[in-house]
Formats: C-alpha cells, structure tokens, sequence
C-alpha cells in the first residue's frame, strides 16, 4: 500500500474514532421548527475536493433549495471547484475553501475549520453519511439543527437506489424533517446538475462543432481513470473500432482528460480543455457520453446527456450515474456485443 493511502487510512481512523459519538443525543421532536419559510441560513459540510464527489452533493443542494425557499446555503468543501461547481446556484452564497492537503496547510485548515463558529445557521448539515470530518463540522457549527449522517443510518430497505451517495443523502434529510413533522413527498431525488447558463450551453456547442458537424450525431468516449479503474488501451482500442464499426452514422469524438492523455492514442477527433464548465456544455451536446467511473462521469451526468458508467469494481450502486437514460455496466464478465447493445439502447 502506498505511502499516502497508509497515512489517509490512519487518519480516518483517528478521526472516526474521535467523533464517533458526536450527535448520537441529537434528536428533532414535531413542532421544533413551525414554518420552513423562516429558515434563513442553512450550512452544508462535504469535506472533499474531488470533482465527482462535490458534484455528488448538488442533488442535496437543490433538495435544500426546494425545501426552504428563503434560505441562503453556505459550503465546506476541499480544494478549489467548489465554487465553479456551484457558480449558477444563486442560493449558494458563502463558500469556505479548505485546503486540500490538511496536515501540509494545517494553518489553513484551522482557519476554515473556525470559520463555521462566526456565523448563526439554522441548519448544518453533514453531506455525506459517515463521514468523520463532516460531522466534527457540523457539530463545530453554531446551527440549531444538525443532521450528522450517522453511520448506522441504511436506505437500502426503503428505496431500491438508497446506497446511492448522492441519493441517501438527500434521503437522510428526508428522514430528520420527517421527524420535524413534515412528510416525505416521496417527490424523485433531483439530477446531478451543475446548472448550465443558455450562454455556456451555446459555447460548447460551438466547441463541438469545430471537430463535428451537424451531418451526424455524436458518441463522446472519455477512455481515461484514475487507478485502476482506468481500462487500459489493450480493451478500449478494440472497443472503439467496434464502436467505428456499429455506429457509422455517427460521429465519435474523445473527450481529453487534464492529463491529456488517450487509452486510443489520439485516432479519434479529440476535445481538450481545463475548463469543467465548459466541458459540461460541450458534452451536453453530445448523444451519449461513455466512459468508466470518474469525475468527468458525474460531470457529464450534471450536464444531461445520457451516460453509460463503465464499472470495474463492485460498486456501481453507490456511484452509478442517474438522469434519464443514464445508466451503469459491471464490465468483468461483458463482452463487448452487450456493451454496444446498451449504447444502441440508449441512442434510439
């Protein structure tokens, strides 16, 4: 195991260890809160700065939108895509940056980590379930309800997508205004979304077209993961002349990695940029996007397009992406027939 991996491990347990009964007293009681309209200031924790898994939490975000309409939401987030991420939501106000290596910036991370005691919220709100730093966070805040994500909490019995991590946590905030006296609605957990302007939208378009145009529609691959998750160029070089083969009415453009690297060494049109928004409006114009778990996979789910998930690992049910036709492949034991299946399924 790795250096780092050995010292992040270490870390988690000191931390789980150090927090684990932080808010196991807390419990919301009917009539605690009278009116939704009065909460004005609510504080959401996701103490991470990859980008697919702060684009993860903008379901929760728009839940809380929807919920509390007069609210002004304020984010603990890692690293610096926070504020892209959510640069069109304007009930987004206030975003606390922490650093991304902790323990190398501590000062830093103090002052974030302080920041939360300035401020009077009226929720706090630790965005993912278990997550040791989000819930010292929220407890750290000056809010007069906290929901900390308890570990023990399982959707899974109740919702058939409830280990979805973008989803259980906006069923986990379902469950304690339940217990505030609102009903659940029952009402479908809203996209990923990373809300793109009609402006932002037109760019990418644009960017599209100057490597494809109009005459056909157009597949986008992504052929690059991080770790092993990343299929090597030995199972996408085939992949993609099948792709060639089967779809020949459309276009096939790849969609670059910031590494600006290709598992098919360049042979298709290729897209480049470090811009995340307008890669999201470049691949929303595309008809389907395919490519393994990622960041750049939630990035294309919160732009619209259909997405078909790649999936090595045992995991697709916490991380799969959902909206619409987007849907998730275990490629351990696929040939590649059922594979161009799926895409064909999704484009007619």
């Amino acid at each position: 195991m790795a250096k780092h991996k050995k010292i992040n491990n270490y870390r988690r347990k000191i931390m789980k260890s150090l927090t684990r009964k932080i808010g196991n007293t807390h419990e919301p009681k009917p009539g605690d809160l009278k009116d939704l309209n009065d909460v004005k200031h609510v504080l959401i924790v996701r103490t991470n700065h990859r980008l697919g898994n702060l684009i993860l939490i903008t379901p929760l975000v728009q839940e809380v939108i929807a919920t509390f309409p007069n609210a002004k939401i304020d984010l603990i987030v890692q690293g610096f895509l926070g504020p892209i991420i959510f640069e069109n939501y304007e009930a987004v106000d206030q975003i606390t940056r922490l650093p991304k290596k902790p323990f190398k910036n501590f000062k830093d991370y103090i002052k974030g980590a302080t920041s939360v005691r300035k401020k009077k919220y009226d929720f706090a709100i630790n965005a993912v379930i278990g997550s040791s730093s989000g819930r010292l966070y929220t407890q750290l805040a000056h809010a007069t309800f906290k929901i900390y994500g308890e570990d023990e909490q399982d959707f899974s019995a109740h919702y058939e997508d409830g280990m979805h991590i973008a989803k259980e946590q906006v069923y986990a905030f379902r469950a304690y205004m339940e217990r505030l006296g609102f009903p659940d609605q029952h009402h479908p957990v809203k996209n990923l979304s990373v809300e793109l302007t009609n402006e932002e939208s037109q760019r990418g378009l644009a960017k599209l077209r100057e490597i494809a145009n109009d005459s056909k529609k157009t597949i986008s691959l992504f052929t690059f993961a991080t770790g092993d998750k990343c299929y090597k160029p030995d199972w996408w070089i085939p992949f993609y002349k099948r792709l060639q083969l089967e779809f020949p009415n459309y276009h096939i453009v790849e969609v670059l990695p910031y590494e600006n690297v290709s598992q098919i060494g360049f042979t298709a049109p290729s897209y480049y940029s470090k811009d995340i928004r307008e890669i999201a409006a470049f691949i929303s114009h595309t008809d389907v996007w395919v490519g393994a778990d990622c960041g750049i996979m939630h990035l294309a789910s919160a732009s619209g397009a259909p997405v078909v998930g790649l999936f090595s690992r045992m995991n697709r049910d916490v991380y799969e992406p959902f909206n619409g036709k987007s849907f998730s492949l275990f490629t351990g034991d696929l040939k590649y027939d059922q594979i161009i299946n799926a895409v064909d399924g999704v484009l007619k």
